[in-house]
Formats: C-alpha cells, sequence, structure tokens
C-alpha cells in the first residue's frame, strides 16, 4: 500500500483545515493514514490525478474508470434487520435482510482495513427545503469519490459550519475492500448495506458512483414519507408562471433529457421531495446517462461533459488530443457525468419551489413497439401505473443486462430505491395529485414501428414537442380517441407532431401482429399488478387494461 502522504501529496499541509471537532473515531475509524477533510472541487482534482484515479481529459472534466462495476450492483443490497424498523420495511427482492452481527462483522473488518490508509471526508447536505434537510457525511478512500459527492449533494462552504458538523446520516464507501460470502451471508463480495438504527451505510467493492448516489436516495425514501413528504424518483422543472412538472422513469427513459429545457427552470434531474409546502431537490448535481448525447438534441447536459468539475464515468477518450467520444460504448452502455446542478444555466438557485405540480408525468421506454407516444389518464389509471411502473430497462444500467432491452415492472418507478410498501407510496402520491389538482400523462420513450431491433426509437423532438404542449395547455381540449386495451386517452393531434403518430399500430408492417403484441402487453400489466391487488381498491384495479379477447376491435 502507498503511503503518498510520506510522497508528497498536493494537499497534505491543507488536509485538515475544513475539519469537524466531531471526527471521524466517532465512526469507529482509528489509526487512518491522512485525512483529508472537505477539500473542494480543485484539491481532489490534484489528489485524485496524484494517486492515479483518473485522467483530465479536453474542457477539463476528470475521468475515470470504473472497472467491472459500470452499473449498480442490484442484488447486493442489504437492510439490516434490527427492531426500530423492522414493521417499516417492505421486505422483498430488493429490500434484502441482514442480520446486525453479520453487519457488525463487516463493518469491523472495514474499520480495520481502514487503518493507515488516507481517508477522505466530505459533510454536506441533501435536501433543498431547510425544513427537510438532512446533514450527511460521506467518507471515502478515494479522492474521486470525495468529488462525486461534493458534485452530487449539497456542501458547506462555511468554515464556522463545518467545524461544528454533526452528521445525522454517515455513508462509508471502499472500492477495494471486499465481503466474504461464506462468512458475511452476501451473495457476491460487493455489498450495500443501510443500517437505520446506527444511522449508517457502507459501499464496499463498487467503484459505480451511483452506488453512493442511490444508497442516499433510499435513505431518504424511508425517512422523507414518514415527514408526509412524498419522496420521488423523478426529474422536475418549472416555467416562469410558477408551474412545476414531475417526469417519473427509470433510468434511460429520459428524465435527465427532457427536464433539461431551455425555456423552464430545472429544479433537478432525478430525486425530489413534494412537501405541503412545493418541491426540493434532494440533490446538489445531475448524474447524467451520457452515451450518444449530441450538442443538438441536449445541448446543456453536452456542454457539461466539457466543463471543469464534472467527472465522467468510462467515457471513452483519445490519450494524445484527449478529446472524449460520446458515441464510444466500448466499456459500458453506461456512460454518466456528474456535475454540480449549477453548470446548467437555468437551473433554480436554492434547490426548491414553493409550489405545486401542475403536471405529472410517467416516462416509459415501451420496447415493445405498442404503446402511444402521449396518453391521459385520471385519478385511478393514475395510481395504476404509478404502482406498475412498467418500462423496459435500458443496457448498462444494471450488472447483467444485454444489449436488447428488458420489460420490466418497477413499482413507484423506481422499487429498487423504495423501501416502504409501495402503497405507502402511492396513496401519498394521490393525496398530493389531488390536493394540486394536477394532470397526469404517460409518455412513452422507446420505440415505434416495431419493437428493438425492429422499429426505430421515437424522435426526441416529438417527444420533446408534445410535452412542450402538455406544459403549455395545448392538449387539455384537443380531441381524443379512448384506447381500446388501455382505456386512456389519447389525443388525435398536437402541434408539431404527424398526427399519424398517436396511431402507433399503422407503423406496423402487420397490424395483426401489432395487437398480438400490445394484448400480451396488457396480459403483463395484469399479471403484475395481482401482486399488490390484495387490499387495493377496486376502482384502480379496474383501471388497468383488459384482453383483446374481451373486446372488439373496430375502426379508429
Amino acid at each position: 500500500m502507498t503511503d503518498y502522504s510520506k510522497c508528497g501529496s498536493p494537499t497534505f499541509h491543507q488536509a485538515g483545515d475544513l475539519a469537524s471537532d466531531y471526527g471521524i473515531e466517532n465512526h469507529g475509524l482509528v489509526y487512518p493514514g491522512q485525512v483529508f477533510w472537505n477539500l473542494p472541487e480543485a484539491a481532489l482534482y490534484e489528489e485524485a490525478i496524484f494517486r492515479g484515479e483518473g485522467r483530465i481529459v479536453a474542457g477539463g472534466p476528470l475521468l475515470v474508470e470504473t472497472g467491472k462495476w459500470t452499473a449498480r450492483a442490484a442484488n447486493d443490497k442489504y437492510f439490516v434487520r434490527e427492531p426500530s424498523t423492522e414493521d417499516k420495511i417492505d421486505w422483498g427482492e430488493y429490500n434484502r435482510p441482514m442480520s446486525p452481527g453479520k453487519f457488525n462483522g463487516i463493518l469491523a473488518r472495514l474499520q480495520a482495513f481502514f487503518q493507515d490508509r488516507d481517508l477522505f471526508v466530505q459533510d454536506v447536505y441533501v435536501g433543498g427545503d431547510p425544513d427537510y434537510r438532512l446533514l450527511l457525511r460521506i467518507i471515502t478512500d478515494t479522492a474521486w469519490q470525495s468529488l462525486f459527492a461534493r458534485n452530487m449533494f449539497l456542501p458547506i462552504s462555511d468554515s464556522r459550519e463545518l467545524k461544528r458538523f454533526v452528521p445525522e446520516f454517515t455513508l462509508i464507501a471502499s472500492p477495494k475492500f471486499r465481503v466474504d460470502p461464506r462468512v458475511d451471508g452476501t451473495l457476491s463480495e460487493t455489498a450495500i448495506v443501510i443500517d437505520f438504527s446506527k444511522r449508517l451505510a457502507v459501499v464496499v467493492n463498487s467503484s459505480y458512483g451511483g452506488e453512493i448516489k442511490k444508497s442516499i436516495f433510499t435513505v431518504l425514501n424511508y425517512l422523507m414519507p414518514l415527514k408526509e413528504v412524498m419522496s420521488m424518483h423523478c426529474s422536475s422543472n418549472v416555467g416562469k408562471k410558477g408551474d412545476v412538472a414531475l417526469f417519473f422513469g427509470l433510468s434511460g427513459t429520459g428524465k435527465t433529457t427532457l427536464s433539461a429545457d431551455p425555456d423552464r427552470k430545472l429544479i433537478g434531474d432525478d430525486e425530489h421531495g413534494w412537501s405541503n409546502d412545493g418541491v426540493f431537490n434532494y440533490e446538489g448535481g445531475c448524474y447524467a446517462k451520457v452515451i450518444r448525447i449530441s450538442e443538438e438534441n441536449e445541448p446543456e447536459i453536452y456542454a457539461c461533459t466539457r466543463m471543469f468539475g464534472t467527472i465522467l464515468e468510462n467515457v471513452i477518450f483519445d490519450p494524445v488530443s484527449r478529446t472524449i467520444d460520446l458515441n464510444d460504448d466500448q466499456l459500458t452502455e453506461n456512460t454518466r457525468a456528474s456535475y454540480p446542478l449549477e453548470f446548467i444555466p437555468n437551473a433554480v438557485d436554492n434547490k426548491m419551489v414553493k409550489s405545486h405540480p401542475q403536471n405529472v408525468i410517467f416516462l416509459t421506454a415501451d420496447a415493445q413497439g405498442v404503446l402511444p407516444p402521449i396518453a391521459r389518464l385520471d385519478r385511478n389509471q393514475a395510481i395504476y401505473h404509478f404502482i406498475s411502473g412498467y418500462t423496459s430497462k435500458i443496457a448498462g444500467t444494471e450488472l447483467g443486462l444485454g444489449i436488447e432491452p428488458e420489460i420490466t415492472f418497477s413499482a413507484c418507478f423506481g422499487a429498487p430505491f423504495m423501501v416502504h410498501h409501495p402503497f405507502f407510496y402511492a396513496d401519498l402520491l394521490r393525496s398530493k395529485i389531488e390536493k394540486a389538482g394536477a394532470k397526469v400523462w404517460l409518455v412513452n420513450t422507446g420505440w415505434v414501428g416495431g419493437k428493438f431491433g425492429i422499429g426505430k426509437r421515437i424522435s426526441i423532438r416529438h417527444t420533446r414537442n408534445m410535452l412542450n404542449a402538455v406544459l403549455e395547455g395545448k392538449l387539455d381540449k384537443v380531441k381524443c380517441r379512448r384506447d381500446k386495451l388501455f382505456g386512456f386517452d389519447v389525443p388525435l393531434t398536437c402541434p408539431g407532431v404527424p398526427d399519424d403518430i398517436f396511431f402507433p399500430e399503422n407503423a406496423w408492417g402487420d397490424q395483426k401482429e401489432y395487437w398480438q403484441k400490445y394484448d400480451a402487453l396488457a396480459s403483463r400489466y395484469i399479471d403484475n399488478f395481482k401482486m399488490y391487488a390484495s387490499g387495493c381498491p377496486a376502482e384502480v384495479i379496474s383501471a388497468g387494461p383488459k384482453r383483446l379477447k374481451d373486446i372488439k376491435i373496430g375502426s379508429k
């Protein structure tokens, strides 16, 4: 192990200038190497380059490779099963239990592993609304992940505030520490473990920055709804008249791209809370998927990939010219850029807006190519589709995914990050929507003219035009058709969009095949919802789709 401090670490003499009086010994970390407290961006660049963690590329971003871990290890997340939270967590596929004894063993070995190692601490907070702010400490053994934490969360600039900082939750990350499945009962050598009784999370044996981000989001998804704050996996923006829009969707459905609208102010691109006062961003930064983005279609995000302070994960670059190639997916489809929200020119300064959403948009990437490009949902349909959370997992966003998108139903459009039962979130969302009088829309950003590999992805220009029409109220009174299987209302026209798009069956060479595929999707919806039907109101269950055999396919 290299002792970088003895090699003349660039910020060695400033390492403790912004230290908190509440030291890392309070986390059981004793006899470390040098501890670097709350280093700013430029200093973290110096340390990362000095330690060989990354490269600086054209324009100034720090480029890192995360090795094997180019996406989330979805099967390696655990919660410590302890009395204070045991009856509140929805145990299952995404919320696996770990005994306190097993976690204590992992933690003890990690604490020993950190002895004589240089550590980086960032004391930050999450939650743009001061009334719901959570003080957070991120401890890592890599400089670049400390910069990632500083990008993604809300840093503190006041040295006096940092000195008296006491975290309400702590996350410890170490890419090189491995758990032992034979001893720890884990599925692999990677583990993401959250213990609410200790107010502590650990992320080990993964270099993917998204694990840090999503672990904290998961924590907030547990804590915030207990305060009647709707915790949401969505992006959000606001118009000049104070009209807020929410964009729900999984990675790859377009949340970040579609919410970065030059004519509206961005509240945030991924994680928000909806309180009785309005909408606020949990984070201070964006974590955008950047594979094949273009200056023409995503100018704001594209510009960030050329800025000092941005971290690029697994993006290919020319080592001579240091220019990046956003079209090259040889390492992963899930190339990422982490940057402060302030890099987006029209971002909301204080990360919150004291007004309520007027439009709630569910984004789905339908890889079957059968859903209409946009549909208006009534209240019961909205809850049905929110609980269903249909989309297609896009290649690269989780370990183990192949090239072809995979049909999935992810409750609340973010099941891997939801801790309570889906009904808990759905009831809260319904209450918020009804009080605000918000309209709800289902927008398909997936394929037309056939499934993946046959059809093509819907034009982002057309999708933007439809969303602009929604936000400007231009679709409120247009003539609609009632979808024969799903029962939602599909507009027949929209400014800037060809009318044929609103009849997806017309783009198929064989309309019989279209209806078979559409019926198969309806069947998948119905089968998936069976796991939630018990205790669900009858009107919500009946808001789901009908099978082809139960209706007659007539004329348009």
